[in-house]
C-alpha cells in the first residue's frame, strides 16, 4: 500500500486569484491565473522523493453557482497538473468536486446538490485511496482550510494546515483552527519539512 499526499488545490499549491479593482477574491479559473505559492513545488518535491505519492482534492463550486464552466475547471485542473510535470512533480490523481449544496443563479442545476465529496465531507479522499492503493495511517492530506482538515480526519488520514499568517483570507483561522492538524506551517516546503521529520 501507497503512502499518499493529497494536497488541496487553492491557497495550499497555488494562490488565490485577487481582483484589485473589487476586492473579490476567487479560485483560479484559467491556466493563466495560475501562480505557484512559494515553497509548494519545492514541498511537493521533497514529499515525492520520499515516497509519497501525489494527489490533489479540489472543491470547485463554480459550474454549481453559475460562475464559471465545468470546461473552464477542467482546463485550470489540467494546465496546473502540466505546471507541475514540467517542475518534476507527478500528480497521480486528481479529484474535484463540482457541487453545491444549493447552486446559483445560470448555475448547472444537476451540480447543484448535497454529495458525499464536497469538503469537509470524505469523499474525494476515499475515493483517492481506494484508485491509488493507498494506506491511511501513514498518508496525509495537507490544505489550508478547516474543511481539508475535517475531511481528511474522516477519511482517517493525518492533517496538515498551510498556515500563514500574512495571509488576510485566513482571517477566521488567526485563533487557531477549532480542528488541530497533526502538522502545520507557513507554506507546502515547511509541511513537507514537518511530515518527513514525523514519518
Amino acid at each position: 500500500m501507497n503512502r499518499l499526499a493529497i494536497f488541496d488545490r487553492d491557497g495550499t499549491i497555488i494562490d488565490i486569484v485577487r481582483d484589485e479593482e473589487t476586492g473579490t477574491i476567487a479560485s483560479a479559473f484559467h491556466p493563466n491565473q495560475l501562480r505557484l505559492l512559494t515553497g509548494a513545488v519545492a514541498g511537493m518535491r521533497a514529499l515525492q522523493d520520499a515516497g509519497f505519492t501525489l494527489a490533489i482534492a479540489t472543491n470547485q463550486p463554480g459550474p454549481a453557482k453559475g460562475q464559471i464552466s465545468v470546461a473552464a475547471v477542467e482546463r485550470t485542473n489540467a494546465a496546473l497538473i502540466s505546471r507541475l510535470a514540467d517542475e518534476g512533480i507527478r500528480i497521480a490523481a486528481l479529484e474535484v468536486c463540482m457541487h453545491h449544496p444549493t447552486g446559483g443563479p445560470g448555475g448547472d442545476v444537476a451540480l447543484a446538490r448535497a454529495c458525499d465529496c464536497r469538503k469537509p465531507k470524505p469523499g474525494m479522499l476515499t475515493t483517492l485511496i481506494s484508485r491509488l492503493d493507498g494506506d491511511p495511517a501513514r498518508s496525509w492530506m495537507i490544505g489550508d482550510a478547516v474543511a481539508d482538515l475535517e475531511a481528511g480526519r474522516a477519511a482517517r488520514l493525518k492533517t496538515a494546515l498551510i498556515f500563514a499568517g500574512n495571509r488576510c483570507e485566513l482571517c477566521p483561522l488567526r485563533g487557531g483552527p477549532s480542528t488541530i492538524p497533526d502538522a502545520s506551517g507557513a507554506t507546502l516546503q515547511d509541511i513537507a519539512t514537518a511530515i518527513l521529520r514525523a514519518t
